[in-house]
């Protein structure tokens, strides 16, 4: 079973966010910021029914429901790492994330909007 991300620290979690709105698109940024909002949308939403994707960068398992446990999960929600982070923030709406096809998501549960924003 592979380990289950971390929240960064909090100082590190403001200064890639800070680099970030001053334009910066540094790779070591956008994977900070990527995994440490999948490990508190982990957090804040236990379970294994929805396979969250963020190329290249992480994936995780959550929401509660019927269990995946080999193959393409039923439920799979994918994004890249700058609509990811901005979902997290607050500073894009799930439905308009789909709306743009920023994001896609098929299958049951897949509606992150109770849990967004995370930070």
């Amino acid at each position: 079973m592979p380990a289950r991300l971390k929240p960064a620290e909090p100082a590190e979690v403001a200064a890639a966010q800070a680099r970030l709105r001053a334009g910066s698109t540094a790779r070591a940024d956008l994977r900070l910021l990527t995994k440490h909002y999948l490990a508190l949308l982990e957090a804040r939403a236990p379970g294994r029914s929805v396979e969250v994707r963020v190329p290249p960068y992480a994936a995780v398992q959550c929401i509660e429901g019927v269990r995946h446990t080999r193959g393409t999960p039923p439920a799979v929600i994918e994004t890249d790492a700058a609509t990811w982070i901005a979902l997290a923030t607050g500073e894009l709406a799930w439905a308009d994330a789909l709306d743009r096809a920023l994001a896609t998501a098929s299958g049951e549960r897949t509606d992150l909007t109770p849990y967004l924003p995370l930070g």
